[in-house]
């Protein structure tokens, strides 16, 4: 059950908030949809419910708000817009990184994918999926935790027909086993049939809160769409007829030449344009509309997306050859003319247009509450349709055999069986993310070749032009450069660890867009270390065999420092490698993150250097040695040499600069990551 209290979203500038004082309940075992037009607020109240956004107000899963909740991706199942997945990775490593990251067996992406249907995909690249694919794969994705709540942002929108009754069932199957179904859509017609509670939303404010028989009897209004080439004309007439004949009919100007029809029929329409010689070009009765001051863009946006989707279903539903031309003799000779597309609802003149659902809900609601409901038995048997739908498919053969290979897509399948998932005390599950993230994408791969690529090349030229020390030679560090290309690259990495997850938030369903836990961070830089060392390491050994095999074996040689010099190059690329993943933790941006590792050559460095070589009265001269005496009882076993070592390092101004810098932003990180707690 669903909670949502007082939402009110923060106001910007002199604007009026989006989201004011929003309170509804969203009960279990039930589907609730939020209705209204572009700007209605329907996708800010979701982000306040799931704060994502600031703003006031409260919102209860269950009884409990979700930063009380301590894994909310196993509570509460979201899909936003598109699925925010990396477009380069395939569609199971997506859902398998999820599985790591909310703590579930790597075998149930495999189980997700059976019951979404794209088994036969998993192996495709996100980028290469189409919209109705993208929409699977995002129910895949809110299923994957066996949520009890699923919270879905227009999860229809630019689907078929039959996509979108594949979708309205698996929403089905879920309540039917005592689940939470919130979903927000723009059209009124679909709300009626799919849900079972509608609460309409206007201008930021809950303006209606119905049971869904109640919202299509009251809010629903049935109409006559009507086209004609002389739609001015026809307006006027009817108009006149009804003052003449004390009728209350309303009649609204749509764009081009189109006429909405309220409180009329197909019948007494088509009489008035015979008698006056009118042609008609359509003559429909339609349901979906909440009144004539309703949203022309949104009427205007479903023709087109029905006319683009599909132009030949128009013709084919109820009249199989039927034409325009045809409508238009129907219309001369006064009958009625009665037309069903995938968005319209059929009616006659004598039986109110939303009488039918009515009907069949109140019959469906012994059993499971709203339209094609379902037992657990029979969820995997044929759909129930309505009353429309059977009509259309009995008396149309041309749509029932275009339906035919479809036939799969309306057999509902099992849900994923129910799981259990027990809480983790270390960050194991974080690391296996991180490790199923980094080789998911062929990033990382080709960044460190990259980098192996230029490193060698750098060091043959540096030394076929000479006076390059050897330590910098075998690094491929020119001295023009601030950092090597391994520095770089593995800046970079790091960079890419937190970029990513900012330009797509694959865990945005737990908080905000990134989450900010410490085990994730502890993830992050344990693997990013790891892949610094190993480019470090690939680094020297490439360096090192291009100039054996090119110059031969004396600029191969190791020098005798090689253990200091190897923890200096090891600290540097390590070094690099955690300010990137801060700095773009911190920012949230990759680029913002390689900027910091650049930063601390270019600007860090030189000021370190100001501080040391300025004029001071004492001097650190002797500093390791007293380090030496002072740990000596200590560490009887040479243990003072890595601290000596250690001390070394951090005084190099490159190495200063750098202990200086990570200090800062692990800093800031853990300060911004508290006051987003407290907040």
């Amino acid at each position: 059950m669903i909670q949502a209290i007082g939402l009110t979203s923060d106001p910007r500038k002199d604007l009026p908030p989006a989201v004011d004082d929003v309170s509804f309940e969203a009960r279990a075992g039930r589907v609730t949809a939020l209705l209204g037009g572009p700007g209605a607020g329907k996708t800010t109240v979701l982000r306040l419910m799931l704060e994502l956004q600031r703003g006031r107000g409260v919102t209860y899963f269950r009884g409990r708000p979700l930063h009380r909740i301590a894994h909310p991706s196993r509570e509460v199942g979201v899909l936003l817009g598109d699925v925010p997945g990396h477009p380069a990775r395939t569609v199971r490593g997506h859902l398998r990184m999820l599985c790591a990251a909310a703590g579930v067996p790597a075998r149930r992406a495999d189980e997700v994918l059976e019951v979404v249907g794209l088994v036969s995909l998993r192996d495709e690249r996100l980028s290469t999926l189409s919209r109705g694919m993208d929409r699977r794969l995002g129910l895949a994705c809110a299923l994957l935790t066996d949520p009890h709540t699923l919270v879905l942002d227009d999860p229809t929108s630019g689907l078929s027909t039959r996509e979108k009754r594949w979708m309205h069932g698996m929403l089905r199957a879920h309540v039917a086993h005592g689940g939470t179904v919130l979903l927000t859509t723009p059209d009124p017609k679909e709300a009626a049939r799919t849900a079972d509670q509608v609460v309409t939303l206007e201008r930021g404010r809950v303006v209606a809160d119905q049971e869904a028989a109640d919202f299509a009897r009251t809010r629903l209004r049935p109409r006559v769409a009507v086209r004609t080439p002389h739609a001015p004309r026809l307006a006027t007439l009817l108009t006149k007829e009804a003052r003449a004949t004390h009728r209350s009919v309303e009649v609204v100007r749509e764009s081009g030449n189109r006429l909405s029809v309220y409180g009329s029929t197909c019948a007494d329409v088509g009489e008035t344009a015979f008698r006056n010689g009118i042609p008609v070009h359509q003559l429909a009765d339609e349901v979906g509309d909440m009144g004539p001051r309703a949203s022309a863009t949104a009427d205007r946006s479903a023709d087109e997306a029905r006319a683009d989707v599909a132009p030949q279903r128009k013709a084919a539903v109820s009249r199989p050859e039927g034409s325009r031309e045809q409508a238009a003799t129907r219309a001369r000779s006064g009958g009625p003319t009665r037309t069903t597309d995938a968005g319209t609802a059929t009616s006659s003149a004598t039986e109110s247009a939303t009488s039918t659902p009515v009907r069949k809900r109140r019959q469906r609601s012994v059993t499971a509450p709203g339209t094609e409901a379902r037992t657990p038995q029979a969820r995997s048997g044929d759909r129930q349709r309505t009353e429309p739908e059977a009509e259309a498919s009995d008396t149309t053969p041309r749509r029932r055999a275009a339906d035919a290979p479809s036939a799969e897509l309306d057999a509902l399948p099992e849900l994923p069986p129910p799981i259990s998932v027990r809480p983790a005390p270390s960050p194991l599950r974080p690391l296996r993310y991180e490790l199923r993230r980094a080789a998911g994408v062929g990033t990382g791969f080709v960044t460190c070749g990259a980098v192996l690529l230029v490193s060698a090349v750098t060091a043959v030229l540096l030394a076929r032009v000479g006076h390059t020390p050897r330590p910098r030679l075998m690094a491929g560090w020119p001295q023009q450069l601030p950092l090597p290309p391994a520095a770089l690259g593995a800046g970079l990495l790091g960079a890419l660890a937190f970029g990513d997850e900012f330009r797509h938030p694959a865990l945005a369903a737990d908080r905000g867009s990134v989450p900010r836990r410490l085990g994730l961070l502890a993830a992050k830089l344990l693997v990013t270390t790891a892949t610094a060392l190993l480019l470090a390491v690939l680094t020297l050994g490439c360096d090192i065999e291009m100039l054996y095999l090119v110059y031969g074996r004396e600029l191969a040689e190791v020098p005798s420092d090689w253990l200091s010099l190897t923890a200096s190059w090891f600290g540097l690329v390590v070094g690099c490698a955690w300010a990137g993943v801060l700095a773009a933790g911190l920012f949230r941006s990759t680029t913002a993150g390689l900027a910091a590792v650049v930063a601390v050559p270019v600007a860090v460095v030189p000021v370190v250097q100001k501080i040391v070589e300025g004029p001071s009265v004492r001097t650190a001269a002797g500093f390791p040695l007293r380090i030496r005496e002072l740990l000596l009882n200590q560490w009887p076993f040479g243990g003072e040499r890595y601290v000596e070592a250690a001390a070394r390092l951090i005084a190099q101004p490159v190495g200063g600069a750098l202990t200086l810098s990570l200090a800062a932003l692990l800093g800031a990180f853990f300060f911004t990551t508290l006051r987003g707690k407290v907040r």
